[in-house]
């Protein structure tokens, strides 16, 4: 039997006011665990395309998707998952982050904006997050993070 090939899943990185849009992606914050908002990929529209999708999903934000600058992957040491998520620089064209808003999905649970401290004080993945969200001047354009172990 042959294994399914690795998920593959946009995400965004946006910065308001030099603060970092994270999400909790738990049913009822079931986990503590902290990344940026998007998700899976659907076959036929532009990974940019289901990045806006996955936003507006996740945030009730509108956005307009710049460069991708990271790429991570993850799997299941122990089991067949292994999911490739790209990175894009993002920026709000539209909506609010507001109290009556919920995910259609259930999926996320918590949306909120941090600094790069606060990022530092909370557990979050991929481990190079803040600085693919804050480069430093000399930093690639587009980072690698090696497969990892997922974490819950």
């Amino acid at each position: 039997m042959a294994l399914p090939s690795p998920r593959l899943a946009v995400r965004a990185l946006i910065l308001h006011e030099d603060r970092l849009l994270i999400v909790n992606a738990f049913p009822e914050a079931q986990s503590d665990l902290w990344c940026a908002p998007g998700g899976g990929v659907e076959r036929g529209s532009s990974l940019p395309d289901n990045l806006a999708r996955e936003i507006l999903e996740e945030t009730g934000l509108q956005i307009a998707v710049g460069d991708p600058v990271l790429v991570n992957e993850f799997h299941d040491p122990g089991g067949i998952f292994h999911q490739v998520d790209v990175y894009f620089r993002a920026s709000i064209t539209g909506g609010e982050i507001g109290g009556d808003w919920t995910d259609p999905e259930g999926v996320v649970t918590l949306r909120r904006f941090v600094t790069r401290d606060e990022l530092a004080t909370l557990r979050h993945k991929p481990d190079s997050l803040a600085a693919a969200a804050w480069p430093a001047p000399d930093a690639a354009p587009v980072l690698y993070d090696p497969l990892e172990p997922i974490l819950r």
